[in-house]
């Protein structure tokens, strides 16, 4: 490190402006400089601050430069700027230097070059003759230069540069291009192109001849790394780094690149299209290491290594001082840098005095002086530079001075208590403190002590004790006071404490807290909840309740979560006292935890778990559930033992069904209630098993003739206990011994029809159902007795009639076929009707219960014949004779028209023309007016023989009117919806416009 005084300065506090030395703001740094004719000057940043402004010069390799004498060289306030630079006579190591009256600083070493490039020599190049299949390396020799290059190779005098790829490198550190096997197309002129990446210049070289010999071919041979990188880089932090490798081979190597501690590469890093060059940018810490490049074909591989280390650039600092006259200073500069920095002197002046000293990075002064006070400067270098640090040392000289920092105007203290009075005045140096309590000079007793620093210190304060006091400084510059007041309390004291209780969840309690304090202070209460500051505008379960010396804490509707530390403090404007008290929370326990599901048999299963939180209440017992995907939510299952209880963390689950996928829980419980269940447990299946399980509810009987009906209630799926589940129906007449048995494979059956025609009707039969799985069969019903089916009645229904209602409906009626003509049940009557000379196989037929059925859709005017025949579960009876009975005429098509109306008040007059039937139509009996208001309103019908209405309306609506004629056929043609509007209050005559084309105009569907 270097300490360089500059010039002194006398500093005195008080003075009113911010004079001090230079500090610079932008310093020279190494750079590099392109040099063309379009530009001749080259611009040095350097600035610094001061007051009063700094002056510069600068230096060059050492020597200070003469702008006044050296036409090539000019400053710009602190810049320097050269003029018509010239490679060799203006490239070096530059400084600036900036001084006021304070001092003098010197900045860091600045390294200025200019980037050149000159041409290749025009020598001809001797011509490489090389096998196929063997390897070749062409050099570049590339010309002069300085700055950064690029190199490329042209082939043949091509317009574009060599590609590069797996077989071709060009290596950016030499130039040079290698092939690592050589193939036929590879002959020909190869010339290497330099170019200056800063002046943009771009030479060639002479072209190098490559000729492939034919004569023999290179056998195969494992890699041989010809371009590798070194052995230790040192990377300074955030630079980036390119490490090269490429080989030479046949079969021609492949290239990969690893870190050899095995941790991966860093995922910034790229790598080129021929996998020759490893980026890493930004490098970091972390990047460093030891990267291997591995070169690899069917002949064998090999290996290049190298360590890199990281760096980071050297960092000094030194920071202002500010020291009282007389005082010693030890003057840090720190310096941080890999490799380590060291520290060197340069154009130091110091005193001979013995009062300086300088050891590494430390300065240091003894006994500072007026003649201290300036600029100072350490340097700090390694191999990879140097590093400067300026700073600046006043040096105070002042008398006391209480204007910031005086005695605090009054104190106070409760009795008992200590009280620390502080006297601080500013002064230079250091001053020599006295105390008086009134007129009374104060010395050391027991309960009295004045510090070193000129603190008074009073322990066991009594009321006597109170007062005014004052602090004298005094120091070779002169003398100063300060006063305050000591005032003396009574002390606060909690004389109703917060006691530590238990509770339930839910509960509501108070935690008291009452103190006795001083009359004239204002006690403020404050809780807090495990060590935290209770917020009671944010949490709805506290409230503090009371007032004046009383400040309870109520906590409503406990939760777990309010377990724990409650602090009561109570501060006064003098003292701080507090109490505590602890609260625990009693709940229902927690979750069980970690539930595993072992020894799974066919019906059992083994449960272990682990006790979760027991919220201050021991579990008492567990409770097993269980959910199947058959079940509604979780049930409890029974367990041995029967109650498990609650030391113990595990249990046998037992009769599940076979064959069923089962998710378990645990639910704890203790003395305050149930619990929270566990997680789930992973979904397991128990192992299948014959059923066991019979089918119930069998019954039967009914069916055609000759069929034997067996029913049963199907097995639920969960009891089924395994694959390919199924039924055995056995059966046999009542009184045999042989069973006849049929198998049914399918899980869902659920009924089963014995047929044979040569069975006599109502016969009685023995059945029982089992059932069987993949493992076996399992058990038979209880056997119960069933009745075949019986006969069809024998008797159709007798005095069969009906009657024509309209054009498209008959009614037809029987008597019903009396209970002896059936073995078994009427459970109905079919009724078939046809048209009259079309043939009973076209015949539509009609199903009822009773005896009587309806018959539309018909045709109009036509004669249909009629039968009808009773049902029981064997089937259909005979059919009665064949009823002839013909429809009605249908209905006139002509709708009513010439429709005339007449709104007054609330009635409405209709008129219109009679309706006309035509011969093959019904007669006009009388018309049907429907009426409602607008379109949602409720209809009203009215019927008359006249061809007019008198309607009575509620005013105040719009009415949808429309008229039918009315015959034996049924309903005729709608007039179509007569819309009459509210408003409406004159005669209106629609007789002059047809009437279909009013509909036409306000048409609306009903």
């Amino acid at each position: 490190k270097v300490w360089e005084w500059k010039s002194l300065q006398l500093f005195v506090t008080g003075e009113k402006n911010t004079r001090h030395g230079p500090v610079f703001t932008q310093e020279p740094s190494d750079s590099i400089f392109p040099l063309s004719a379009d530009d001749n000057q080259v611009f040095i940043n350097c600035k610094a601050k001061g007051n009063p402004p700094p002056h510069y010069r600068w230096k060059v390799d050492g020597r200070e430069i003469d702008t006044k004498s050296d036409l090539n060289y000019s400053l710009i306030e602190g810049n320097l700027l050269i003029n018509n630079p010239h490679v060799i006579n203006h490239g070096g190591v530059y400084q600036c230097i900036a001084t006021n009256t304070f001092g003098t600083i010197v900045s860091r070493e600045a390294k200025v070059q200019f980037a050149f490039l000159q041409n290749f020599s025009r020598k001809s190049r001797n011509t490489v003759s090389v096998r196929e299949g063997q390897a070749v390396v062409l050099l570049c020799g590339p010309p002069p230069h300085y700055g950064e290059i690029k190199y490329s190779w042209v082939f043949n005098g091509q317009s574009s540069f060599l590609q590069q790829d797996a077989r071709r490198f060009i290596s950016q550190r030499t130039g040079n291009l290698y092939i690592a096997k050589v193939e036929a197309s590879d002959a020909g002129n190869y010339t290497c192109a330099v170019r200056n990446i800063m002046t943009n210049a771009t030479v060639f070289s002479s072209p190098t001849p490559v000729v492939v010999r034919r004569d023999a071919v290179m056998g195969e041979y494992e890699p041989k790394i010809e371009v590798q990188f070194s052995d230790t880089l040192h990377i300074s932090k955030g630079s980036s780094v390119k490490l090269e490798c490429f080989a030479l081979g046949n079969p021609v190597p492949s290239i990969s690149w690893r870190r050899a501690d095995g941790n991966p590469l860093p995922g910034k890093i790229k790598i080129n299209h021929s996998s020759g060059v490893l980026e890493i940018p930004y490098f970091r810490p972390e990047d460093a290491g030891v990267y291997e490049c591995v070169a690899e074909n069917s002949r064998g591989r090999n290996v290049a290594r190298g360590q890199l280390i990281f760096h980071s650039k050297n960092c000094a600092t030194l920071k202002d001082a500010e020291m009282a006259i007389g005082a010693n200073l030890q003057w840090e500069c720190k310096a941080v840098g890999k490799p380590r920095p060291t520290y060197r002197c340069s154009n130091v002046f110091m005193h001979k005095n013995g009062r300086n000293h300088v050891e590494g990075g430390t300065l240091t002064i003894s006994r500072i002086s007026l003649l201290d006070a300036g600029m100072y400067q350490c340097v700090s270098e390694n191999e990879h530079g140097a590093i400067y640090a300026s700073a600046e040392l006043k040096v105070v000289a002042s008398p006391p001075d209480f204007t910031r920092r005086p005695v605090k105007k009054s104190t106070v203290i409760q009795r008992g208590g200590e009280v620390v009075l502080e006297c601080r005045p500013h002064a230079s140096p250091r001053a020599t403190i006295s105390w008086f309590r009134g007129g009374e000079l104060l010395k050391d007793t027991k309960r009295q002590t004045i510090m070193e620093d000129g603190t008074l210190r009073i322990t066991n304060i009594s009321k006597s004790d109170g007062g005014r006091f004052t602090c004298v400084a005094r120091n070779r510059f002169g003398a100063s006071s300060s006063t305050g007041m000591l005032v003396v309390k009574e002390p606060t004291k909690i004389i109703v404490t917060p006691l530590s209780l238990d509770a339930t969840v839910g509960q509501s309690l108070v935690l008291p807290c009452e103190v006795s304090s001083d009359s004239s202070l204002s006690p403020i209460f404050k809780w807090f909840f495990n060590g935290k500051a209770i917020d009671f505008s944010r949490q709805e379960h506290f409230e503090m309740i009371g007032g004046g010396f009383a400040g309870d804490l109520m906590v409503r509707n406990i939760q777990l979560k309010h377990s724990g530390k409650y602090v009561c403090m109570v501060q006064t404007e003098v003292d701080t006292v507090s109490a505590a008290a602890d609260l625990i929370v009693r709940g229902p326990p927690g979750a069980p935890e970690d539930l595993v599901v072992t020894d799974i048999t066919e019906a059992t299963v083994q449960l272990s778990w682990s006790s979760g939180p027991d919220n201050h209440s021991p579990v008492t017992m567990y409770m097993v559930q269980a959910r199947t995907p058959f079940s509604i939510g979780w049930q409890t299952v029974r367990t041995v033992p029967d109650s498990v209880p609650g030391q113990m963390m595990h249990a046998t689950v037992k009769d599940l069904n076979p064959w069923v996928d089962y998710e378990f829980r645990v639910v704890a419980i203790n003395s305050v209630g149930v619990g929270e269940p566990s997680m789930p447990s992973k979904q397991i299946r128990t192992k299948a098993a014959v059923p066991k399980v019979a089918p119930v509810n069998v019954s039967g009987g009914g069916g055609a003739r000759g069929e034997l009906v067996i029913m049963w209630e199907p097995i639920p799926e969960e009891q089924q206990s395994g694959e390919d589940f199924g039924y055995v129906v056995a059966f046999r007449p009542l009184g045999s011994n042989t069973w006849i048995q049929t198998v049914l494979a399918s899980p869902d059956a659920s009924r089963y029809i014995y047929r044979n025609d040569s069975m006599a009707p109502l016969s009685h039969f023995e059945v029982k159902v089992g059932v069987y799985n993949s493992l076996g069969e399992g058990r038979f019903s209880h056997v119960v007795k069933v009745v075949s089916a019986g006969e069809e009645p024998s008797e159709a229904p007798s005095r069969v009639w009906g009657r024509s209602v309209s054009a498209s409906e008959i009614e037809v009626f029987w008597e019903a076929v009396p209970p002896g003509s059936s073995t078994d049940e009427i459970i109905g009557y079919e009724v078939v009707f046809w048209e009259e000379g079309s043939g009973q196989s076209e015949a539509d037929r009609v199903r009822v219960v009773s005896t009587t059925a309806r018959l539309s859709g018909l045709k109009g005017n036509t004669v249909y014949q009629i039968s009808v025949s009773a049902q029981n579960s064997a089937g259909l009876g005979p059919c009665s004779h064949a009823l002839n009975i013909t429809t009605k005429k249908p209905p006139p098509s002509q709708s009513p028209g010439n429709i005339e109306w007449n709104l007054t008040n609330s009635k409405i007059f209709l008129n219109w023309e009679h309706v006309k039937a035509m011969e093959n139509e019904s007669e006009v009996t009388g018309y049907k007016v429907v009426y409602r208001q607008n379109w949602h309103g409720r209809t009203t019908v009215l019927e008359t023989n006249k061809t007019s209405v008198e309607l009575q309306i509620s005013s105040g609506e719009d009415y949808l009117i429309e008229i039918k004629a009315l015959t034996e056929g049924g309903d005729g043609t709608s007039s179509g919806p007569i819309r009459i509007p509210k408003m409406s209050s004159k005669f209106q005559t629609l007789s002059s416009i047809p009437v279909h084309h009013y509909i036409k105009a306000t048409l609306f569907i009903f």
